[in-house]
């Protein structure tokens, strides 16, 4: 989930948005007490959907700029499972016969309430973690990549990654569907639906590598 208050201007709607809400309430409640009840369990009811989600609008496609290069450009999202077999099995088949540019992206997954407080550090530094592991047994594997922490909302971490780093083709890793938030979220539809290149989805299933 995004942090309403990423910036100042988002901050000031909020507050505006609450102090009309208070408006509202106290109004209703002059009325008739009931009213003024009813008001702000209806306004609580809205905001609660709005943080969910309900009142996010899809974004127009975005463009990716391609510079033609001799390297085929690979972009890869993946926070837990950026270590995993099927995911670095699937990027070396992908750079086989070509010359491949791989870039990693890991987002810093965090609580809403860590979020909300700008409270990073942690989650930044166990995605780093991960990522480095993961680099390692790329290049182990014979495949050149290179990574970076993202946003903890996948989507908008590839969104940014591509400003940056034109990819040919997006590779989203998830866990398994029953265990994966992304997959429950619709990370990967939204991911094809946004972007207007090639979207492939490996799932890794951590459990069974560890069992084996």
């Amino acid at each position: 989930m995004k942090n309403p208050l990423r910036d100042e201007a988002s901050a000031f709607q909020v507050v505006l948005v609450t102090l009309g809400g208070a408006v509202l309430v106290v109004l209703a409640a002059w009325v008739n007490t009931w009213l003024g009840l009813i008001v702000f369990l209806a306004l609580v009811a809205v905001a609660l959907w709005a943080i969910r989600g309900g009142m996010r609008q899809r974004p127009p496609q975005a463009h990716v700029v391609h510079d033609d290069g001799p390297a085929r450009k690979i972009l890869v999202v993946a926070n837990e499972t950026v270590g995993g077999d099927e995911l670095r099995e699937l990027l070396g088949r992908k750079a086989e016969g070509v010359s491949e540019d791989v870039l990693l992206v890991c987002p810093a997954l965090n609580s809403r309430l860590r979020t909300w407080t700008s409270d990073e550090d942690g989650a930044r530094a166990a995605a780093q973690e991960r990522l480095d592991e993961s680099l390692a047994r790329l290049r182990d594997a014979g495949v050149t990549a290179r990574g970076e922490i993202g946003d903890g909302d996948p989507l908008q971490a590839l969104e940014d990654a591509l400003r940056t780093f034109p990819a040919d083709e997006i590779v989203v890793s998830t866990h398994p569907p029953g265990r994966s938030n992304w997959l429950e979220q619709g990370v990967v539809e939204n991911a094809r639906l946004r972007f207007d290149v090639p979207v492939s989805h490996v799932v890794v299933d951590l459990a069974a590598e560890t069992s084996v």
